[in-house]
């Protein structure tokens, strides 16, 4: 079984997040837990049960860059025997979004199953991607957002009204010919309610508001037609940067992530201005 294309780019973004709104957008480092489960599958999936845990950790600041450090552990249930799906994501991004570092590790039944690794920057005419593994190879795409710059594009265009919106991104999770194009859709903020199943793991977050986002991913491979997305992933995202209640869709399962535990580290200070964004 091949491991999935996870909700990663959203992730990886969103817990980057600013918290509230200040025009600076100082990020917070994050550490944040979920617990995975099988929400629906169809028989063609061969999939009879499925649980696991995401471990996501974020840290850095607008002076030094961040890193973001992301593991998946999932167990499938199937008709042909269990699998165990093991990702292990860790990359850099500078502070003004203009390189990124990736290292992208899968392993299934605990065999390393593909390794992505390689160095990705922002050019005038576009973006190189210079790849270590799983051969060294350089591609060349048109401008793209690496996951932290995702983010800040999501909540300035929230900010500015725009509830619709298309990018497209690179996370070095996959050995990639083309970036990923995703469509996002922003409602307006909500308040938690009383009997919110995650309430209590957010403590004080409990007050904050949140928007519900739904984010759609394609490969960009499809030349005439409608495509159809890889998957989708909708969520409820906070002021402060923290994604939660999470539902991942693929075309034959479905899977939701919960959060479980979240620990809000100290916020850095502030850069100077040449080094903010």
């Amino acid at each position: 079984m091949r491991p999935p294309r996870f909700a990663f780019f959203l992730l990886a973004s969103v817990l980057s997040a600013a918290s509230g709104v200040a025009a600076a957008q100082t990020l917070l480092p994050h550490r944040a837990v979920y617990d995975l489960a099988l929400s629906e599958a169809s028989d063609e999936s061969d999939i009879d049960a499925m649980n696991g845990r995401w471990v996501f950790e974020f840290a850095g600041s607008e002076c030094e860059g961040y890193t973001l450090k992301s593991r998946i552990v999932m167990r499938f249930d199937m008709a042909g025997g269990p699998r165990l799906i093991d990702q292990r994501v860790t990359s850099f991004e500078d502070p003004k979004g203009e390189t990124f570092r990736f290292v992208t590790k899968s392993f299934v039944d605990e065999n390393l199953e593909s390794e992505v690794a390689g160095t990705a920057r922002r050019e005038e005419e576009g973006t190189v991607i210079a790849y270590d593994e799983p051969e060294e190879a350089e591609r060349r795409f048109a401008s793209v957002l690496f996951p932290t710059g995702q983010l800040r594009e999501l909540l300035d265009k929230a900010r500015a009204g725009e509830n619709f919106y298309e990018s497209a991104i690179f996370d070095g999770t996959e050995f990639a010919e083309q970036p990923v194009m995703i469509s996002v859709v922003v409602g307006r903020p909500k308040p938690v309610e009383s009997d919110d199943p995650e309430r209590k793991v957010l403590g004080d977050l409990a007050e904050d508001t949140f928007m519900p986002v739904t984010a759609a991913y394609f490969d960009g491979s499809a030349k005439d037609g409608e495509e159809i997305s890889d998957y989708n992933v909708s969520f409820k995202l906070h002021e402060s940067g923290v994604q939660r209640d999470m539902l991942i869709r693929y075309p034959d399962y479905s899977m939701t992530a919960k959060l479980v535990n979240l620990d809000l580290q100290a916020e850095q200070e502030a850069c100077e201005a040449e080094n903010a964004r």
